[in-house]
């Protein structure tokens, strides 16, 4: 199926779209639930105001990303690295720090 230079609310559900296409898409507001993005590319891909809960990101790479106002909260860090930097070494070398300077 080929849809181009449509404008349509899309339902879909229970479908198997591996391997599709999406170039200069506009997807704002669109809600996805139980979704298997294993594998899939993002390039150009404008995600500011994305909420995203419950969800397995092991093995993301991200490159060249602004990340300003990112929150990240209640998550399993062990292995994530920023700049090959381990997270939970900083963030045990911070609280560390902060326990030092409360005393």
């Amino acid at each position: 199926m080929k849809l181009q230079e449509v404008k349509e609310r899309l339902d879909v559900t229970k479908s198997d779209l591996s391997g599709s296409v999406f170039s200069d898409v506009n997807i704002s507001g669109a809600n996805f639930d139980n979704v298997n993005c294993s594998g899939a590319s993002f390039d150009n891909v404008n995600m500011s105001g994305w909420r995203v809960h419950n969800v397995n990101l092991s093995g993301l790479r991200l490159s060249k990303a602004n990340l300003a106002g990112v929150t990240i909260g209640d998550c399993r860090l062990e292995g994530m690295t920023i700049d090959g930097i381990a997270v939970t070494d900083m963030l045990a070398a911070y609280r560390a720090a902060q326990r030092r300077s409360e005393t």
